[in-house]
């Protein structure tokens, strides 16, 4: 008796490589189309406000305590590393333009946006990822709702609205802990160091982290609500979809902090040529 032996087909790396690059493209059309619909429920539904004030709550409030112990801790940390290098060059008085400059523009809306991320954007896609899987999103849209408008648009508000808040909040408590550091431990003249920070930290700067905040928050809940609908099933595929979440959030906050801040500081260089100097 002759057997017919069948071949199993072979995937090449440039296969694999194929495959990868189109679910990647795959998956960036959908969550365009996840993000039209946001926004499209934005403008033509209204959420209900006790669910959007229980949404705020969670966001803004509860993410209070861990932004003022981190962005405390980021002020100090600036104020050491800083310290040497201005001491050796005799301007360690200098140390807080560098300090509140660097907070308020980068590292407080960063900050706020990484424990945003962290702490609400998990969340937000393990309880959808969890919903999804028990058809609780299925039954939403059964009944005649639409689940975009229901349960997004009250979690991207809140994101896109608190953001700014806890960005200041993490620069008020970052600046203050650089300061109380510099002054008690480092010995440097407090008046000097406020005198300086006034000199360079403008309107702009303080302006330029609330901009970038803003574009965070709504990238951080897109992202999050996104992986949440799309969740895989079982506990295992809701784990992911947390771990997934917040990762593309810290990279879409890097990648959007580099691009807003190259715009921003080429539209003030061109409207205002003669830029201040930290020396």
């Amino acid at each position: 008796m002759s057997t017919v032996s069948v071949s199993r087909p072979t995937f090449s790396p440039i296969h694999r490589l194929g495959a990868l690059v189109l679910d990647r493209v795959e998956s960036v059309g959908d969550f365009s189309l996840f993000a039209i619909g946001v926004l499209g429920q934005l403008v033509s539904g209204r959420p209900r406000r006790r669910v959007l004030l229980e949404t705020m709550y969670v966001v803004g409030v509860g993410s209070i305590p861990v932004v003022v112990v981190t962005g405390v801790f980021i002020g100090m940390v600036l104020a050491v590393q800083g310290y040497d290098s201005f001491h050796h060059l005799g301007m360690e008085t200098r140390i807080g333009s560098v300090i509140n400059v660097s907070l308020v523009k980068e590292l407080g809306p960063v900050l706020a946006a990484t424990m945003l991320a962290g702490r609400v954007g998990s969340a937000m896609a393990a309880e959808l990822g969890t919903m999804r899987v028990t058809e609780q999103i299925d039954a939403i849209r059964a009944l005649g709702a639409n689940p975009v408008g229901q349960l997004v648009v009250p979690r991207f508000l809140a994101c896109f609205l608190l953001i700014p808040v806890l960005t200041i909040v993490a620069d008020t408590v970052g600046i203050v802990g650089g300061w109380l550091f510099s002054t008690q431990a480092l010995d440097v003249n407090s008046h000097f160091y406020w005198a300086h920070s006034r000199a360079f930290v403008t309107a702009f700067d303080v302006a330029t982290g609330l901009i970038k905040s803003v574009f965070f928050g709504g990238a951080i809940a897109l992202v999050a609500c996104y992986h949440g609908f799309h969740c895989r099933a079982g506990a295992k595929g809701v784990g992911r979809a947390a771990t997934v979440s917040f990762v593309v959030s810290f990279v879409a906050i890097l990648a959007l902090d580099f691009f807003l801040g190259l715009l921003l500081n080429t539209s003030y260089r061109l409207a205002y040529p003669q830029l201040p100097s930290l020396l």
